[in-house]
Formats: C-alpha cells, sequence, structure tokens
C-alpha cells in the first residue's frame, strides 16, 4: 500500500467527517497498522502538499495538515462512488469528449488515468465517452492543456445501441472477474476479524477493505443497470463490502478517536 494512497484514504473515509486536519503525529500513528512508515508518511504529505491536496496548519497539538478545497471536492465525491450513493437513472444520453493528443507519452498517460477515475472509456485514442457528464473534465482538461470538443450525444438506436457502445468502451469481463477476486480474497482476510479482535485489528482490515474497493473508482464506470450484463458481479461485490465496512465501523472509529485524543492528551501533558 502505498502511503500517499493511504493518506487519501484516510483523510477520505475517517478525516473528512472529523474537520479534515490533523496533526502529523496522529497521521503517522494512523497508517503505522497499515505497515507504512514514518518517513514515508512524511514524503507522501510533502508531495500531496505541492501537487495541491494538503495545506499546512498549526493545531493546539502541534504541526498537522488539513485538505484543501479541491481535495473536499475529489473526497466527496469519491465517497459517494465508495458506498453507491445518489444513484440516479440514465436519460439515454452520453458525455462526449474529442480530444487533441498531449504532446508527450507521460501527459497522456496522467490524462488517461484522470479520465478513467471521472469515469470516461475510450472509443479510440482521442474519443472518450461517459454514461454521466463528469463534474471536474473541464477543469482537469484545462490544467492539462488540452484542445478539446464536447458533446452531448444519444444512440439513434437506442438502448441497443448504447450497449454496444459500452462494450467498445470498457471490458465488462474484465471488471466482472476483478470483482469476484475482491471477494474471494477479501472474505479470507475479514474472517480472521471477529467481535474479539482489538480495535485496531478491526481497523487495519477495514482499512484495507476500502482501500481494496477504491481501486474500483479506476475501474469501473458504474454503469446505469439498464446498460448491465444481468447478475453484474458488482452488485454483490458491492453488497459484500457495504455489510463488512458497517460491521467494522464502530471498532474503527473507537481506533481513530483513540489516535487523536492520545495526540491531545500528549500536547496537554506538554503544556504543563
Amino acid at each position: 500500500m502505498q502511503a500517499r494512497s493511504a493518506l487519501f484514504d484516510l483523510y477520505g473515509d475517517h478525516l473528512r467527517a472529523r474537520g479534515g486536519r490533523a496533526p502529523v503525529a496522529a497521521l503517522v500513528k494512523l497508517l503505522a497498522p497499515l505497515g507504512i512508515a514514518p518517513p514515508a508518511v512524511r514524503t507522501a504529505v510533502s508531495r500531496m502538499v505541492r501537487q495541491g491536496w494538503l495545506e499546512p496548519l498549526r493545531l493546539s497539538t502541534g504541526p498537522g495538515y488539513s485538505i484543501t478545497p479541491k481535495a473536499a471536492r475529489r473526497l466527496d465525491e469519491a465517497a459517494a462512488r465508495i458506498y453507491r450513493t445518489g444513484r440516479h437513472g440514465w436519460d439515454g444520453r452520453f458525455d462526449l469528449l474529442v480530444l487533441e493528443a498531449a504532446a508527450s507519452r507521460r501527459d497522456r498517460q496522467r490524462l488517461a488515468a484522470n479520465l478513467t477515475y471521472l469515469g470516461y472509456g475510450t472509443l479510440d485514442d482521442c474519443t472518450w465517452v461517459a454514461t454521466r457528464p463528469g463534474e471536474d473534465v473541464d477543469i482537469l482538461l484545462a490544467e492539462a492543456g488540452v484542445r478539446y470538443e464536447r458533446f452531448t450525444a444519444a444512440h439513434a438506436a437506442g438502448t441497443p445501441g448504447a450497449i454496444r457502445v459500452v462494450r467498445r468502451a470498457w471490458n465488462l469481463a474484465e471488471i466482472g472477474r476483478a470483482y469476484e477476486r475482491f471477494v474471494t480474497e477479501q472474505k479470507q482476510l475479514l474472517s480472521e476479524v471477529t467481535a474479539r479482535s482489538s480495535d485496531e485489528a478491526a481497523y487495519a482490515a477495514r482499512f484495507r477493505l476500502v482501500h481494496a474497493w477504491r481501486t474500483f473508482l479506476f475501474r469501473d464506470p458504474q454503469l446505469p443497470p439498464a446498460l448491465l450484463p444481468e447478475r453484474w458481479p458488482g452488485s454483490s461485490a458491492a453488497s459484500f463490502f457495504d455489510r463488512h465496512a458497517a460491521r467494522l465501523r464502530p471498532a474503527a472509529d473507537r481506533y481513530v478517536e483513540q489516535c487523536l485524543d492520545g495526540n491531545h492528551r500528549l500536547a496537554r501533558q506538554k503544556g504543563r
């Protein structure tokens, strides 16, 4: 697990609801159960500051970091997709992007990763399609310096035609197999965490569960049900995730509060 990715998970799943800020010492303590060493945490924090995701601030407990407005938007959008909230019906229209190719291969790869995250799939090297407009896509393309045309389109053949477009843009069979592997792997790991397990063990197991589930933000565009195959593995995987994330939440919350409160107590003792 990369420290930067783990920090996004930590802020999004635990710290966003607690003001979106935390002391450095608490960040280190909260990532230790995941096997992430303090130097890696500090390096990742510095990188996220340079990228505009975090900003330094002085807390009563010492130096800390808060999410920026840019990060808050991204974390809120990710949370809605992770917990599959706010799902709406489909009006039959696609958001279509025709891009001018980025200059370098690295820029093209970075742009492709960001568009995939926003739910877009490729029809060819320059044409991207999504079943819902990406809220930040205009900002993303402007920041990347990429010229583009954007259209709203409906397939003349209706739903059958739309399904053919979806099959071109995404490999649903591969995504479905990834969901099945997720359930198989996590079922074994989660079976080891019971009501008798420590809060730290439950926190670590839940963190890894959310971290693994979060990777589907970069794989699955969460298509409308009308465009998905029957018995879609993503539906049963979502139920599995929701059930275990809720089961482990109380113990995980206790551990987070313990780490944050411990840092507050230490600061008070030093101030005496």
